[in-house]
């Protein structure tokens, strides 16, 4: 680029290139901002994702021990803990199971009645048909005049001058 105080005047022609260089630039350098932003935003929640699915995976494996650890308190609450034996150990397995398939069970139409309350993304459809509407309306692009009378002649057998431009 050439300095605009060094006495000489540059052309219309080469401001508006310049302009229209240095818009191209500045509309590319957003374009890579933008793109490294999305690729640290997505490397840190590819990252919460996998703590996330660890966490679960732990819980998972951990609920059997919540499992036995309710059977040996319903065991000990019955009378177990002082040696008169209390429920059957087997019973105690039984409650502990039935008190898992309870809250399974709860939980599962917590998770029915969210699901039923998920609805069709309909603005993004009206959009969509919308688009889909203006689109089928688009003619293609007329054809200059010059070149409308020209095929006319030419159909009518009639010679046509061609310009140079």
């Amino acid at each position: 680029m050439s300095d605009p105080f060094d006495g000489t005047e540059r052309s219309l022609g080469q401001l508006v290139a310049s302009a229209t260089a240095e818009m191209s630039a500045l509309v590319h350098d957003e374009l890579a901002l933008a793109k490294a932003e999305i690729r640290q935003d997505v490397k840190r929640g590819a990252i919460g994702s996998a703590a996330f699915i660890a966490a679960g995976v732990v819980l998972l494996f951990s609920l059997p021990m919540l499992s036995f650890a309710l059977a040996y308190a319903i065991n000990t609450w019955t009378g177990g803990h002082n040696g008169n034996g209390g429920w059957n150990m087997i019973w105690c397995f039984l409650l502990s199971f039935a008190a898992n398939v309870l809250l399974a069970g709860l939980l599962g139409l917590i998770a029915y009645a969210k699901f039923k309350k998920v609805k069709k993304p309909e603005k993004s459809i009206a959009s969509a048909k919308e688009t889909a509407a203006v689109i089928q309306n688009v003619k293609p692009h007329p054809r200059p005049v010059a070149a409308d009378a020209a095929r006319i002649a030419l159909d009518k057998g009639e010679t046509v001058a061609r310009s140079s431009a």
